[in-house]
């Protein structure tokens, strides 16, 4: 595992036309994930980067790859995957800032915008794409995408992908793309099946960790209620009738839960709705937006919701379904207690979640004590 020394960036060996242009970005010193990135992917190695949003690491893999780009050919030679078409934008939009001094073209592939544009941006030549997995797919269909020169890959916000239902999408792209590539995936959170995919498609890759979100929440009081799976939708009645939840998130494992346990409050009367990877940007967006505005008390949400939610006045973060890692539970409970509020963590645990909960439990060293359901007293 690698730890970043912060050096200047004139110490990476990087071209003039870089460095000017990092320099009329206010770039100084690398953070810690671009100290620790740049140098692996200029060695050519695989990186595994595990970093909040925040910390740099747009720059961490789009440095290496303005610094690599062959500006003498116009064929697509780096391929960046992202979850969302804002991620894209904002990649894309870094990336040209990186590269004002070279003479090289990024495009933007994602849904929702013209087709024909995208089409006529490829037909120009872009040596960087930077897009969505579906759309991808959709250009890689039509033949308008080759990635046959591909030499760098790149996963953004990899767990994201997961939570949002792309990956077998970003599989399919994967095996699209030349084996003797490079590969990067950067992810707040390394769930088994980001790690799976690495050990199948990565080459040794550097296993780079930079600032991981703190274990404790001091702020966020944490119980958990041990509670049979037949009676978690009572339990979630009782406990949102009794604690009065100024607002509150309630996660699930997958899609089908959240329809349903959905449509259970809905039908009991609670101002509640559901945002997954299921539904369409707009979809999620509307809903967000009527989460923010208080006209929704409960949203009901994958791990699509865990990160990037900062709404100061939800006051209880519930986990109907327990999470499947300690990473995945802090990233849940850290969307209460927002801009210095006190919040509450909830946890259900079923019969078969016992020794998943032990785990989470050793794992982030947190006193979370047991309270008891009154059907259970």
């Amino acid at each position: 595992m690698t730890q970043a020394v912060l050096s200047p960036f004139q110490d990476l060996g990087l071209r003039p036309e870089l460095l000017r242009a990092l320099e009329e970005m206010g770039y100084e010193q690398p953070t810690e994930i671009q100290a620790a990135v740049i140098p692996v992917m200029q060695a050519g190695r695989d990186v595994m980067g595990q970093a909040q949003t925040g910390t740099g690491k747009t720059a961490a893999f789009g440095i290496p790859l303005v610094e690599a780009v062959d500006c003498e050919s116009s064929a697509v030679q780096a391929l960046v995957l992202a979850p969302t078409r804002e991620l894209a934008l904002q990649i894309s939009a870094e990336l040209r800032a990186l590269a004002r001094f070279r003479p090289l073209a990024v495009a933007t592939i994602y849904g929702g915008s013209s087709m024909g544009d995208q089409i006529t941006a490829l037909e120009k030549g872009a040596q960087i794409v930077v897009g969505t997995p579906g759309r991808i797919l959709d250009h890689l269909g039509r033949r308008t995408l080759r990635l046959d020169v591909v030499r760098r890959l790149i996963l953004d916000e990899a767990d994201r992908m997961l939570d949002m239902g792309f990956m077998p999408d970003v599989e399919r792209i994967v095996r699209r793309v030349p084996r003797d590539r490079q590969t990067a995936l950067f992810s707040a959170t390394m769930p088994l099946v980001i790690r799976r995919l690495a050990a199948r498609y990565m080459r040794s890759p550097e296993h780079i960790v930079v600032n991981p979100e703190a274990p404790t929440v001091a702020q966020v009081d944490q119980v958990y209620y041990e509670v049979a799976e037949r009676d978690k939708l009572a339990g979630l009645c009782h406990l949102l009738d009794t604690e009065q939840p100024a607002q509150a998130i309630l996660f699930c494992h997958t899609q089908m839960t959240v329809d349903w346990l959905n449509r259970g409050l809905r039908k009991a009367g609670y101002k509640a709705d559901a945002i997954h990877g299921g539904l369409s940007q707009g979809q999620r967006e509307r809903i967000l937006q009527d989460f923010r505005a208080g006209q929704l008390r409960f949203l009901v949400a994958t791990n699509v919701a865990s990160r990037g939610l900062d709404i100061p006045e939800v006051s209880h973060v519930i986990n109907f379904d327990i999470p499947e890692d300690a990473e995945t539970y802090v990233h849940r409970i850290g969307r209460t207690a927002r801009a210095g509020r006190d919040g509450k963590a909830v946890t259900f645990v079923a019969e078969c979640d016992t020794d998943a909960w032990r785990d989470i439990r050793k794992l982030t060293g947190e006193a979370i004590r047991e309270e008891r359901l009154p059907f259970y007293s």
